[in-house]
């Protein structure tokens, strides 16, 4: 019995050991599962992340590369259409008009096997100008982007939609286009290929423009056009180097039009070369000649250096510091103040501004904006060139436009302070705003633009400018002509000519500028190139178109609308013994 008992425990004790040994191998076999089921797991999440990753890569620096570039073709891709450029009258100077941006994805390009050779061959001929060579080239890259062609109309995309070319693209955007072409050239400027303002008004008013706030500029597109085709005849007529001219508002100081010959045609970029590109009537500076003795002669009369009734002894030339002063036309006698402006004389300007003195004169030049850039909303704007130091030879040479450079914006701004009452305007091209870089301030007092507006109408009637008239207007002005300076001295054939004027010039509301480079004299000037003989008729044509669409009657109850020696009364009537009223410096409102 013990030994059957025996028997048993061992059976007993020797299964429960299998059995322990069985399932300590069924953890261990499931342990090594579970193992391997977390290690293709683990394979898979990183393939999945390698994937995901690849993906994101491709996106971000691949087609993040198209991204970019179309983002960048223009502000309005984020900003919206960039808005128009009006004139004053609300005539459209500049809009965007939608247009195509032709790119390619070289891969897909490669994908669908087509023939980079072939296919660049097909895109040159229906797209003028494009290199067939460096288009294949971009095709073969390796790159998701490269631009074909920006700036497609709609019947070139649709030609190279019909081409069924795989890999092609088009980006929906805009070109800025310009109505009139090449006629307000410099003051509307251009943008660039991206869509932003790179000169004259466009870069002015960038961040308005591009905000899509359209602008109104001061600018009158009729008279605009018109002055471009009289300066353009003028500088035909007379085989003119280059040509400015400026209508500017008296009072208000706005630009009404601003001419440069030669220019461009903003709605072609390659069309602004240097020289075409460049703004003469704004930019440029020039010494104006005669047309400074209306500074000289309004400073004299302001700052009592000289009444109305006063005279100067213009029967020799000065000899100063070997330098020698003459007029072009000498009178040889004493001449009155008026007839200083009349006649044109450098001898008695000179003597005149001798009296001045050259720090009075200096700090007129000042306030009249003439010795800084002008101060108006355009990127091109010159600097002027004024002595340093200011000696007295030329307090006498300024008097009548020498040692002293000017853009034309400046002097026919500096002349709508002589005229208008005797404040300097706030030059702008801005309809519906301020500008406010510019200084608003009395330069003379009234009286002295009263009488200077008499001197300038007896310079048309009697003198330099009676080819300015203009039959049932009054308008008054001064001649100028100033030898140029090549290459350290004045040359004598080489002129600049110019003719500044104010009308009507009892209540002056323009001022005009007409200023030819290197006008040439022919038969009908009797071979003069003086400004009276080539700027002066511009000015008067002007008169006689722009005034009816201005609504300026004409009086026709004498040739020219007021009776001959009209101005010499009313000069006569002023009292020379009573002083000029002192305003000089005094901020208007």
């Amino acid at each position: 019995m013990s030994e059957t008992r025996m028997l048993r425990i061992d059976i007993t004790h020797s299964g429960h050991t299998g059995n322990v040994r069985h399932m300590e191998g069924a953890r261990k076999q499931a342990l090594e599962t579970g193992r391997v089921r977390l290690m293709v797991t683990g394979v898979l999440f990183v393939l999945a992340f390698l994937m995901i990753g690849a993906r994101l890569v491709d996106l971000t620096l691949l087609d993040g590369v198209k991204a970019t570039a179309l983002t960048r073709t223009s502000p309005s891709a984020t900003e919206g259409p960039r808005a128009d450029l009006l004139d004053r009258n609300g005539i459209i100077l500049a809009t965007s008009l939608p247009i195509a941006d032709l790119f390619a994805d070289p891969a897909e390009f490669a994908a669908a096997r087509e023939d980079a050779e072939q296919s660049a061959l097909r895109l040159s001929e229906i797209l003028p100008g494009l290199d067939r060579k460096r288009i294949a080239k971009r095709l073969e890259s390796q790159n998701r982007f490269t631009w074909i062609r920006r700036g497609l109309p709609p019947n070139e995309q649709q030609k190279v939609n019909d081409l069924g070319i795989a890999g092609l693209h088009f980006k929906t955007a805009t070109r800025r286009v310009y109505p009139h072409g090449p006629t307000a050239a410099h003051m509307l400027g251009l943008t660039d290929i991206d869509g932003r303002g790179i000169a004259g008004a466009e870069q002015s008013f960038e961040t308005r423009l591009a905000n899509g706030e359209p602008v109104r500029l001061s600018l009158d597109i009729r008279l605009q056009s018109m002055l471009r085709e009289q300066m353009m005849e003028a500088v035909a007529k007379f085989q003119a180097q280059s040509a400015a001219g400026i209508v500017l508002d008296a009072v208000g100081g706005g630009i009404l039009a601003m001419v440069s010959l030669p220019d461009f045609d903003p709605n072609d970029p390659s069309s602004m070369t240097d020289e075409r590109g460049f703004n003469r009537a704004a930019k440029g500076v020039y010494e104006m000649g005669s047309t400074f003795k209306l500074f000289n002669t309004a400073i004299a009369l302001d700052t009592g250096t000289v009444k109305i009734g006063d005279s100067y002894d213009a029967r020799e030339p000065i000899r100063y510091s070997g330098h020698v002063i003459s007029d072009f036309h000498p009178e040889s006698r004493h001449l009155s103040i008026a007839e200083i402006l009349i006649h044109s004389s450098n001898i008695a300007s000179a003597k005149m501004a001798a009296d001045i003195g050259g720090q009075a004169q200096k700090a007129y030049l000042n306030n009249l904006g003439l010795l800084k850039p002008a101060a108006v909303n355009l990127p091109e704007v010159g600097s002027p060139l004024w002595p340093r130091p200011w000696r007295e030879i030329n307090t006498m040479t300024i008097s009548y436009g020498y040692g002293i450079a000017v853009s034309p914006l400046q002097m026919a701004a500096g002349v709508a302070a002589v005229v208008n009452g005797g404040i300097l305007p706030p030059l702008t091209l801005d309809l519906d705003g301020t500008n406010r870089d510019a200084v608003v301030r009395r330069v003379f007092s009234p009286k002295t633009s009263k009488i200077m507006r008499h001197l300038m109408r007896r310079v048309v009637e009697e003198g330099t400018g009676r080819k300015a008239a203009a039959p049932g207007y009054r308008v008054g002005g001064k001649t100028g002509t100033a030898e140029k300076m090549v290459a350290g001295r004045y040359r004598k054939g080489r002129l600049v000519s110019s003719f500044v004027a104010a009308f009507p010039i009892d209540a002056p509301r323009y001022v005009l500028l007409v200023m030819l480079d290197e006008p040439k004299g022919n038969k009908d000037t009797h071979f003069y190139a003086t400004a009276g003989w080539t700027a002066a008729p511009v000015v008067g044509r002007m008169v006689k178109r722009m005034a009816p669409l201005l609504g300026i009657e004409p009086n026709f109850d004498s040739e020219d609308g007021q009776a001959p020696g009209a101005a010499r009364a009313v000069l006569a009537s002023f009292d020379d013994s009573a002083p000029l009223e002192r305003e000089t410096g005094r901020e208007a409102n």
